[in-house]
């Protein structure tokens, strides 16, 4: 399986590098893993929705 990181996720996404850690240490992002320090994120992770956002 091809992983990437927290910044290549954050531009991915068109989000922060802070916001995907916060996401993944929520575990809102599927089959998502830690090693060291160092978040390993599936390359075919979708974006998970902004529960602090309320959509009409």
């Amino acid at each position: 399986m091809e992983y990437m990181s927290a910044p290549e996720a954050a531009k991915k996404w068109g989000i922060s590098e802070r916001r995907v850690q916060i996401l993944c240490s929520q575990g809102r992002v599927p089959g998502v893993s830690k090693l060291g320090y160092m978040w390993l994120i599936p390359q075919n992770a979708e974006k998970p929705i902004d529960k602090r956002r309320k959509e009409k």
